[in-house]
């Protein structure tokens, strides 16, 4: 039995590695990029960039969570902000159609350096920061690494400690030498379908998607082996990256407003939002009862007006400045 295991499992492999490169081609003609792709070092960024461009305005920038794409905050957040405002949206480095170079190249410093990078070549001066789950650990970096272009930082049900235990077995097979990389070129792709919804649900609850999202945001596209494989190092990495990075924050000056649910199954609002705002007393803290770990879209209409509010801080600032 194990001489006909070992005989026919390379035939199996095969068969399962051409599954994922079809299934890759199919997922990547019917997800064709809406943005542009922006050159920095390390990376290639895919930039959507929406809204109406006035000159004096704050331009809005977004960055979606791990397992995502930006579509995830585009919709619907990101879409009704840009009635009003510039909104920038970027797949960060490895996630939706953004590229890496590196797979080491997976901490909340080092990528919030590539977006900075990148703003800079879109011209963006200054902006108002917001950011989801992952996303949200990219955001004190962004503050730390280049302050001035930091208006303000809106951190949706964000990660910002070190945590109690670990990731996940899935997370450290897909991060060891060979074998992850076998596993996301044969199987990932393959088995993911079957899960796609429910991983959906459980990131939602106690709240349920809307219909059609996971179509909507492109979650197929994490079933890619360059994603996948993306992703489990930009998890493996990040608790690590928090320790390191946490015991900076008191050096951000940039006003901070945190959006958390207290029933959040997947980033703990105690571990993370409280502690931040613990230690960091000017942050605004709002956690609404009953609320998952999407709380912009169960309540898109909070998190921009708080976002409206910190604009306008921002332009009274800026104008008794100039006063």
């Amino acid at each position: 039995m194990i001489f006909v295991i070992v005989m026919i499992a390379p035939a199996i492999l095969a068969m399962l590695a051409l599954f994922t490169q079809v299934g890759v081609f199919a997922i990547q003609l019917r997800y064709q990029p809406r943005g542009k792709f922006v050159d920095v070092p390390g990376a290639r960024l895919h930039v959507v960039d929406i809204g109406p461009s006035s000159p004096g305005e704050m331009p809005i920038v977004m960055i979606a969570g791990a397992n995502s794409t930006l579509e995830t905050i585009r919709r619907p957040l990101g879409d009704l902000l840009a009635k009003n405002h510039r909104v920038i949206l970027i797949d960060r480095p490895g996630q939706g159609w953004s590229t890496r170079e590196r797979l080491e190249d997976s901490t909340p410093a080092i990528q919030a350096r590539m977006i900075d990078q990148a703003l800079g070549k879109l011209g963006i001066a200054r902006a108002i920061f917001i950011g989801h789950s992952w996303g949200g650990a990219v955001l004190p970096a962004l503050a730390l690494e280049n302050p001035q272009r930091v208006a303000g930082l809106v951190m949706i049900s964000p990660v910002l400690y070190g945590w109690r235990g670990e990731i996940g077995t899935l997370t450290d097979v897909a991060t060891a030498p060979v074998i992850g990389s076998l596993m996301a070129h044969t199987v990932i792709l393959p088995t993911g379908w079957f899960y796609l919804e429910g991983g959906m649900q459980f990131v939602f609850y106690p709240q349920t998607p809307p219909a059609n999202f996971t179509t909507d945001t492109q979650a197929p596209m994490i079933l890619r082996p360059d994603t996948f494989l993306n992703n489990a190092w930009d998890l493996k990495t990040l608790k690590a990256a928090m320790v390191k990075q946490s015991p900076s924050y008191p050096k951000i000056t940039a006003p901070i407003v945190i959006v958390a649910g207290d029933s959040d199954l997947v980033v703990s609002t105690e571990v993370h939002a409280r502690a931040f705002a613990k230690a960091m007393p000017r942050t605004k803290l709002i956690v609404l009862p009953g609320v998952g770990h999407m709380p912009h879209v169960v309540n898109p209409k909070l998190v921009i007006d708080e976002i409206e509010a910190m604009i306008s801080r921002s332009r009274a600032a800026t104008a008794a400045a100039a006063n």
